[in-house]
C-alpha cells in the first residue's frame, strides 16, 4: 500500500509540474506574438519591405500656390495650341486662354446679337478683345457680365493638386479727369463756308 500511494503521489507531482510548465510557455509565447503585432516607428531612411502593407505617408506643412509662367512662355504654349488645332483641323483656343485676370482691364460693356459682351484689354501686351460670357481665361473663367462689371471665376491651382476657386469682379474702367477734359466734343457746329467769288465777266463791245 505505501509503494503505491508513492507512485500515485509522484504521478501527481509530475503532472502538477507539467501543467504549471505548459501554461509558462503559453504564457511566453502570447506575450512574443503581441510584441511582434505592436505597430514599430517607421524608419524613413530604410527600404520599404516589399512583403508589408503599403501605407501612405501624408506629409504636413503647407502647400505652395504653384508659379505662374511668364507671359512669353503662356503667348508661346498658345501658338502651339494654335498649330496643332490647324493640323487636326479642329477650332484652334481663342487667345484669351494665355491671359491671366489680373492682366484684364474692362474698358467697355455693350449688347450684341448675341447677348452681353465686353471688351477688355490684356495689359501686358495692350491688345483688345471682346469677350463673352463663357470666355475661358489661363486661371479663370468668365462667369457673367452685368451693366458696370465683369464676373469672373478664379482658380488657384496649388503644388499638391488642390484647386481653390473664388469669384472675382472686374468693374467697368472709368475715364480718369484728364482724358475727360482733352476728349474731343462730340458734336460741334460747323461754320457757313464762305461763299465762292465770281470772276466778273467781261463787258460785250
Amino acid at each position: 500500500m505505501n509503494h503505491k500511494d508513492k507512485i500515485r503521489h509522484a504521478v501527481s507531482s509530475v503532472l502538477i509540474v507539467t501543467a504549471i510548465s505548459l501554461g509558462a510557455v503559453i504564457t511566453a509565447s502570447a506575450q512574443t506574438k503581441a510584441a511582434s503585432t505592436k505597430k514599430q516607428p517607421v524608419d524613413k531612411g530604410a527600404p520599404r519591405d516589399p512583403f508589408k502593407k503599403y501605407e501612405v505617408v501624408v506629409k504636413s506643412g503647407k502647400s505652395t500656390k504653384l508659379d505662374t509662367p511668364s507671359i512669353q512662355m503662356r503667348i508661346e504654349r498658345y501658338r502651339a495650341q494654335k498649330m496643332a488645332a490647324a493640323a487636326a483641323h479642329v477650332a484652334p483656343p481663342k487667345p484669351t486662354t494665355a491671359l491671366l485676370l489680373s492682366e484684364l482691364q474692362v474698358t467697355g460693356i455693350f449688347r450684341t446679337p448675341r447677348g452681353w459682351a465686353a471688351m477688355v484689354e490684356a495689359t501686358p501686351i495692350k491688345l483688345s478683345y471682346v469677350v463673352y460670357p463663357g470666355e475661358t481665361f489661363f486661371d479663370g473663367q468668365l462667369v457673367a457680365i452685368e451693366e458696370t462689371r465683369l464676373v469672373f471665376r478664379h482658380d488657384t491651382v496649388w503644388a499638391d493638386g488642390r484647386r481653390d476657386k473664388t469669384v472675382e469682379i472686374k468693374p467697368l474702367r472709368q475715364p480718369n479727369p484728364v482724358q475727360t477734359m482733352t476728349a474731343a466734343p462730340t458734336t460741334t457746329e460747323n461754320p457757313t463756308a464762305p461763299e465762292a467769288v465770281k470772276p466778273a465777266t467781261p463787258d460785250k463791245q
